[in-house]
């Protein structure tokens, strides 16, 4: 049995000491990381709620639960900032990448404690695909709501949008991750090449 909430105690105690003793500027870093880690925490107790209401097995709360759920929790941090704080355009597109790599960071943990980390491959392939589908996800929703948000006509709509774009996304990696074998490792490089190709094309498009 994995605990979960032993696991969150131990990993955000050291950041909520650095939060508490940096400064202001950086008290919003550590706080968006334990955000993060915190919504994939919940995240697992809503999943594992909804897969035993609707009996679904592996694959459907793998595929349809897990990536509605997930991008629901990694999107609620990001609301309230917009909505409390009224933040500029590079602090939300920073702020979505720390959540979503924050709550891979917690996922990954999570995994390696409850499956071993015996197989250094499929171990390393999977942290990078992951933390990658992650990011791709974050970047999605955070650079669409820093454009979005300064539309008043495009909030509620352009928020729906960037939220089922990163649910499509998130549904596409987990079921080729279920479906196995080679599948799987294409499925763990793809986020790493969709990051690489993004990153290249934005170095290129800047004067």
């Amino acid at each position: 049995m994995t605990y979960i909430e032993n696991v969150f105690i131990c990993m955000a105690s050291p950041l909520l000491i650095a939060a508490l003793c940096m400064g202001k500027r950086q008290t919003k870093f550590f706080l968006f990381c334990l955000a993060g880690m915190g919504a994939c925490l919940i995240s697992a107790y809503i999943n594992t709620f909804f897969a035993a209401l609707y009996g679904a097995d592996n694959l459907a709360a793998t595929a349809e639960i897990a990536p509605v759920v997930e991008e629901v929790m990694k999107l609620l941090p990001l609301l309230f900032y917009l909505l409390v704080f009224e933040p500029k355009a590079e602090q939300i597109r920073i702020t979505a990448v720390m959540v979503a790599l924050s709550f891979a960071t917690f996922e990954n943990i999570c995994y390696l404690i409850q499956n071993g980390a015996g197989h250094f491959s499929f171990i390393f392939f999977r942290g990078i695909g992951t933390g990658a589908m992650h990011v791709i996800c974050g970047a999605i929703v955070g650079g669409g709501l820093a454009y979005v948000w300064q539309r008043t006509w495009l909030k509620i709509a352009g928020t729906c949008g960037l939220l089922g774009a990163a649910i499509t996304l998130h549904a596409i990696y987990n079921l080729l991750i279920a479906y196995g074998g080679a599948v799987q490792y294409i499925a763990y490089l793809l986020p790493v090449v969709i990051l690489a190709a993004g990153k290249l094309i934005a170095r290129r498009l800047t004067p």
